[in-house]
């Protein structure tokens, strides 16, 4: 059975939730002890396979580190994802 890819609406809103610790300075960065690890497992199960598990463990790396929290990784992963299936539609072996 092939595994949907999730879609780039919920990465966005993922990665806007993960934004959103900016909007309170303090509480943000304690907010992301707890949410890193939370969008880490999401991460996994989202995408599954080696991309998850390593996009997971970059992702929770990157909403731990105060400042990261602006790097949309879900979407960034989305776009990999559906680059990857787009060439095999297309017949591109690149």
């Amino acid at each position: 059975m092939k595994r949907r890819s999730p879609s780039l609406v919920f990465c966005v809103i993922m990665d806007l939730i993960g934004y959103a610790s900016y909007a309170l300075p303090f509480f943000g960065e304690v907010a992301d002890i707890f949410w890193a690890p939370l969008s880490g497992m999401i991460f996994l199960v989202s995408f599954g396979g080696w991309k998850g598990a390593l996009g997971g463990i970059g992702n929770f790396i990157e909403e731990l580190l105060p400042g990261t929290d602006f790097i949309p990784s879900f979407t960034i992963m989305w776009f990999i994802q559906n680059a990857g299936a787009r060439k095999k539609k297309l017949g591109h072996s690149y």
